[in-house]
């Protein structure tokens, strides 16, 4: 093996590497631990390294161009966030790369540049506007842009374009399964065709909706709510409702599709997922507002989301539980004990409690560039002002909670959920449980063994239905 580069990294840098179709050019990617900030390198064919980007140039990803299938030249298409937030493309020839050459070809708009892929004689833009997709074509000669015919609250999951500018890209929404798509340019009303190619699903979700609404947080940010539930369902104040988020990372909550979901919509459940901030659904400035020493704002969106719920007759406090996990246990934790009369359940996996230590971990560093560190004065007052396991306060009626984690956990280390049980067992005066489940066979969630997958979601569903009161009905839908 001979060294090529990376000494000077962060030591908390993460890498990945991508290769030019003609595989002269090695792209390297470098992520600054998991805040977002990224930096990229090349390695041209005379094998010489050179840093095209800084972690605060703001340029959130680089990919390849298609053009040599059609005998132009290489070169490199970025997604820049610096001054523009939401995100424009800049096109940059190979192969002298140098970011002060690189051209604005996408200017910022009204919609999120999440993603793109190129074609042979453009590039595709994958747009996200507070969490649905969009798609829309550039085209490199003409310089127009097109909008593919692309409608409702979907997800676009992966985009690959095999040859020409035809685009094969993977759909999903709440109530159906993923789909890969065919889009021909030039088709007309028939440019995009579904392929065979699509997932299935044991449960029928032809009877139910997605309504997207906004609450308002505690500053007047507009913070979007999608709510799934069963066509007709009465907003009388009784629906035991289940409210999701995250809030961390530029991670958006885009539509996904789980027919498990089936469960608690047949049980008159209401099933809704927060796009609030932290997250990359309105772009940079979104993630931004609710990250370091900001926060708070997401705890206070995830609040509001819940009044609203609560203030539209949804639900109640006593039909209402929240779930979350990792960064979404640490909202979990912050609500509940900023909160703890809102709610009457809360399930949370793989949560962050203590914030004081949690960077003295070994997976702790990495996480420094989101939720910031202890060494910071600033940063530590933040940090300490909604730290959960900090802010459990004795004699309070806390409402029943749910703790799950891996014994093999090496992102958020168990201990985390052991001891915050234990305070919260020490300290609530309500007669509500305080529970704590550890598998021995999982980690942080991924790549857990579907029989563990099951057990974990048959206990979680029995603390909801227990808690909330919620009488079964037996409607043979997952038989």
């Amino acid at each position: 093996d001979k060294y090529e580069t990376g000494k000077e990294f962060p030591r908390i840098a993460e890498i990945t590497l991508e290769t030019s179709e003609d595989g002269r050019y090695v792209l390297a990617s470098v992520a600054n631990g998991d805040g977002g900030e990224f930096a990229h390198l090349l390695r041209d064919p005379s094998g010489k390294w050179r840093q095209i980007t800084r972690f605060d140039d703001q340029v959130k990803l680089a990919r390849f161009g298609r053009e040599t299938r059609n005998g132009g030249e290489n070169a490199l298409y970025l997604i820049s966030r610096k001054g523009a937030p939401r995100g424009t493309v800049l096109r940059l020839p190979l192969p002298h790369a140098s970011l002060a050459n690189a051209t604005l070809i996408v200017p910022e708009s009204g919609v999120v540049i999440d993603h793109l892929e190129p074609a042979a004689g453009g590039i595709y833009i994958e747009d996200m506007d507070g969490g649905p997709s969009g798609l829309r074509f550039y085209n490199l000669a003409s310089k127009k842009q097109t909008r593919l015919p692309v409608q409702g609250i979907i997800s676009v999951q992966q985009m690959l374009s095999p040859r020409g500018n035809e685009l094969l890209f993977r759909t999903i929404s709440f109530i159906d399964p993923y789909v890969w798509n065919e889009y021909v340019p030039g088709a007309g009303r028939k440019s995009v065709r579904p392929t065979q190619m699509r997932g299935t699903s044991p449960a029928d979700f032809s009877d139910v909706e997605v309504v997207r609404k906004f609450a308002t947080s505690k500053d007047g940010t507009k913070v979007p709510l999608n709510i799934i539930r069963k066509k007709g369902t009465r907003l009388n104040g009784q629906n035991p409702t289940l409210l999701t988020g995250y809030g961390g990372y530029g991670v958006s909550r885009a539509p996904n599709f789980d027919f498990t979901r089936r469960l608690w919509l047949d049980q008159g459940g209401v099933f809704v997922v927060a796009n609030i901030r932290g997250g990359g659904e309105y772009g940079e400035a979104w993630h931004r507002a609710g990250n370091l020493t900001r926060k708070q704002n997401v705890f206070d969106d995830f609040a509001a989301c819940a009044e609203y719920l609560i203030r539209e007759k949804y639900t109640n406090p006593n039909k209402l539980a929240i779930e979350g996990g990792s960064n979404g246990g640490l909202l979990m934790g912050a609500l509940f004990t900023q909160h703890p009369a809102l709610m009457r359940a809360v399930v949370s996996h793989v949560g962050i409690y203590d914030m004081l230590r949690v960077e003295l971990d070994p997976n702790g560093a990495f996480n420094v560039t989101e939720f910031g560190t202890v060494k910071n004065p600033e940063q530590f007052k933040a940090l300490y002002a909604y730290s959960p396991y900090h802010h459990v306060t004795n004699g309070v009626p806390y409402p029943a909670v749910l703790m799950l984690t891996g014994e093999h956990d090496g992102r958020v280390n168990p201990a985390q959920s052991r001891k915050m049980t234990a305070r919260l067992q020490a300290a609530t005066s309500s007669n509500h449980p305080i529970l704590l489940r550890t598998s021995a066979s999982s980690g942080h969630g991924i790549g857990t063994a579907l029989n563990e997958r099951i057990a974990q979601l048959a206990d979680v569903y029995a603390f909801l239905f227990d808690q909330l009161g919620i009488q079964l009905k037996n409607t043979g839908e997952l038989q």
